[in-house]
């Protein structure tokens, strides 16, 4: 099993390529020369985003403010960079898991490969770890939120993403939405 370990990463984000409707998601560690690339769905890069912000919140929140973690992102850790290239993917996402090691004050992502029931040669899936501060989190997490926002427009009326087409809203019986519906 391939364990991607970065501890900590000169850069960790995430980023998304292609058209609203048709991106591919992915996360990206990068230090001392190597890189990793991991395929990702839109989903999960908002949950981790969501479930980072809720790590650190209930950190915060157990330590009675004391704990170095941030309410908010540290200006200084903005990333707003493209993705490094080249994107080459090294595996796709099935698992996350997070945790926060309260020695070091970091936080730990790991994001394991989707297994492969019938590849019996490489039974152990890859892994991608990362440790980060609790300011990296947080910007990590503003970065991740605006990438998956910046996807379709949602539908006035069942919030379900519009393409140029339009879709069948669930709340128009059935009928094409679309601009015209608004």
């Amino acid at each position: 099993m391939p364990v991607f370990d970065y501890d900590p990463p000169e850069r960790f984000v995430a980023g998304a390529l292609g058209q609203p409707g048709a991106r591919v998601f992915y996360l990206q560690a990068r230090a001392e020369g190597r890189l990793t690339t991991v395929a990702l769905e839109k989903l999960q890069v908002a949950a981790l985003a969501g479930r980072l912000d809720e790590l650190l919140d209930e950190v915060l929140r157990l330590s009675g403010g004391t704990a170095g973690v941030p309410a908010m992102a540290p200006a200084d850790l903005k990333d707003e960079e493209p993705l490094d290239v080249p994107v080459a993917e090294d595996f796709r996402v099935g698992t996350m898991a997070l945790a926060w090691d309260a020695e070091r004050s970091q936080v730990v992502i790991e994001a394991q490969e989707v297994a492969d029931e019938d590849d019996l040669e490489s039974p152990d899936p890859a892994v991608l770890r990362v440790r980060i501060s609790a300011g990296a989190a947080r910007a990590f997490t503003q970065r991740a939120l605006q990438i998956v926002a910046a996807g379709r427009p949602p539908c006035p009326l069942c919030g379900q993403p519009l393409d140029a087409a339009g879709h069948v809203c669930v709340r128009l019986n059935g009928y094409r939405g679309g601009e015209a519906a608004s």
